[in-house]
This record gives structure tokens, sequence and C-alpha cells, in this order.
């Protein structure tokens, strides 16, 4: 049997029954305050049922003023709780680990969504930003914990945490953008500190056995891929997170910066003392033969984004066929509607390049 098919235990918390995980996708289905809608209710929990060992929401905003699209689903407030409960008990009753993504979208939340100035670490006269306080600061990371604290107790195996594509936690990473003079400015330790006193906070108030994951990227952003491979080694020899997510854009290209280039960005990553922490990956990863490759390069498990849209049982699928070969872009939208995507999120969809057929 394919190596993608066998468990896979986290140091803590349930194990996933195989190596495939859902991304977190944006998909633009809930309600205006942030509470489940039926429709990404149905989206997530099909991927559930699909066979993905390890099931994952969207980005869930830890405040609300960190919504970054519309119909984001939040976890800033006590009136998500019944949707969330709701969800990740569905998803453990598919056997599949329900894991809710925390996030804060920075100077990356429209102001028309937020109806205030965005905030950020900075000033950022791009995106018309304010800098946050540090009092406000400390407020984030509190806000963060609480979130986590929330989805604890919808039931949820663990959390992951958004530290990836320029929003807030991204952003503090970022010397481009974080021109900061207090504790969160100026060396990589203070700009990743936000990440540890979040991780600290979650560990102190969330059960022993609570799964904690963290997303990073690597280039793009203002992200120096030296800092971030030393970040990932640091989350990882910290012993306070069970998993990191590493989303590449591309898993089999080689890194944007020339002097880093000759092998694969990938293996930047592999290379490193993980312990016990698992390794996963996400970029353009769309068939069973590209997952296998990939899992063969030494990572732990697979990261599924758009493969999971085209098919909500791409797991199962490829376990009953080992010949399995998943529809080609662009596809329809009626395909879509069939694979449990609302007429929002096909509408989101249609904006990616060459995604879906044009009517």
């Amino acid at each position: 049997m394919s190596q993608l098919f066998q468990p896979l235990t986290f140091s803590r918390g349930p194990a996933m029954k195989n190596r495939f995980m859902l991304a977190p996708l944006t998909n633009c289905q809930s309600h205006e305050d942030g509470v489940l809608s039926d429709e990404e209710f149905k989206w997530l929990t099909m991927r559930a049922q699909g066979g993905f060992g390890l099931t994952m929401t969207c980005a869930a905003h830890v405040q609300a003023i960190g919504q970054g699209f519309p119909g984001q689903l939040g976890v800033f407030s006590d009136i998500h709780l019944e949707g969330l409960t709701h969800l990740a008990a569905t998803i453990k009753a598919h056997d599949s680990v329900a894991i809710c993504q925390l996030h804060h979208a920075g100077m990356r939340s429209p102001q028309e969504l937020i109806a205030a100035a965005p905030v950020c670490p900075s000033d950022d006269e791009k995106t018309g930003a304010r800098a946050l306080s540090t009092e406000e600061v400390k407020q984030l990371v509190g806000d963060f914990i609480a979130a986590a604290v929330r989805a604890e107790k919808a039931g949820f195996d663990g959390v992951e945490i958004h530290g990836a594509h320029s929003y807030v936690l991204c952003q503090f990473l970022s010397s481009d953008i974080n021109h900061r003079e207090d504790q969160y400015g100026g060396s990589l330790e203070n700009r990743s500190r936000i990440f540890f006193e979040i991780l600290d906070g979650i560990r102190k108030r969330c059960r022993d056995d609570f799964i904690v994951g963290v997303r990073l990227s690597p280039e793009r952003f203002g992200m120096v891929l030296s800092e971030i491979q030393g970040l990932a080694q640091q989350l990882m020899s910290s012993g306070q997170i069970d998993f990191l997510d590493m989303s590449l854009w591309d898993v089999f290209k080689e890194p944007n910066e020339e002097a880093m280039q000759g092998r694969a960005l990938l293996s930047y990553f592999t290379e490193l003392d993980r312990g016990d922490v698992r390794l996963g990956v996400a970029g353009k990863i769309r068939s069973p033969e590209e997952a296998e490759r990939i899992l063969a390069e030494g990572v732990d498990f697979v990261i599924l984004g758009r493969a999971a849209i085209l098919h909500h049982d791409f797991p199962n699928r490829y376990h009953e066929d080992p010949d399995f070969k998943p529809v080609e872009n662009p596809v329809s939208r009626a395909y879509l509607a069939e694979q449990g995507l609302s007429d929002k999120f096909i509408a989101y969809m249609s904006s990616w390049k060459g995604f879906v057929e044009a009517e």
C-alpha cells in the first residue's frame, strides 16, 4: 500500500488515518458576522467524508478588525461556537482530524469590509494601515490565544496559526513592513516574538493533547529564506508545535533568491531536525503521482488545495483506484457545484485564471 495511506501520529492528539491534509482555503461562503453557513459546512464536511486524514477550516479571523475577505469564518466571538461545534463534530464523525486555522489579515483587511483603518506592525501608506500600539499587540496575542480556547471548546482537535502569505503575523516577520522599535521589531528574534507568545499562551490555556501547528511561507512579502528556515527550526525545536505547514506556492521549484538556488526550495525544510514535529507542504500538488513524489522527498504529509476543490474525495478515489487521474482545468460551474461549492465559492474561483470555464 502507498505510504500516503499509512497513519501519521502527532506528539499530541489523535493520529491522521492517512497523509492527506485539506489546505485552509478561502471560500467566501459564511455569514457577514463570521457565523458558519450551511454552504461552508457542506464544503468542509464533504472533504472529511471524502477521505482527508485532516480537515482544516479556511482562515478564521480572531478579531473582527482582522477580517480579510467577505464571507470569512470567524472565531473571535462566542456567537461562532454553535456552528464551529457542529462542524468539528461532523468532521470527526468522518474519522478526520478537525483543525481550525487562526488568522488575522492585518494591513490586508479591506477598509470597506471592517469599516475602519486596517492595522499593521507599522504604519503603511499604501494600504492606509495604522501601526498597532504595544498594548494592542499584546491584545492581538491574547485574542489568538482566546480563539484557540474557543476552538478547543467547540471540539476541534487543534488549531493552526496562520503566519504566512503577508497576513498580520507574516507582516511582523517582514523587515520590509515591520519597522517597530519595541520588543516586536528589529531583530528576527523580536519580529518572531509574537509567534512564541501566542504558542506559550495556547499551551498554558488548552488541554495537554491539543494539536498546534504553524503555517509559514518562505518567499514573497519580504520573507528571507534563511530567516524562515531558522524560524522553522526554532519552532520545531521549541516543543510547542506538533506540525509545521510550509506553503511553498510550488513544491517543485527552486528558491527565488539567487544565492540559494541550485537545489529545491523544499530541501531547505526537509533537512531540518524536526524531532517529533511533523512537516507538511503545500503548492501545486495536483495528482497522486505528485503527492507520491513529494512524500518521497521526506515530508510527513501533503496538503491539497486546488486538487481538493476539484475532487472532494481525492484520497478515497486514489485509494480505490491506483490509476486515478484528476480532472483538468478549466471545469464547469456545474461540476464545481457537484463538488460542494456554493455559487459564492464558484464566483471566487472564477477569479483564478483558467480554473472555471467561461460562460
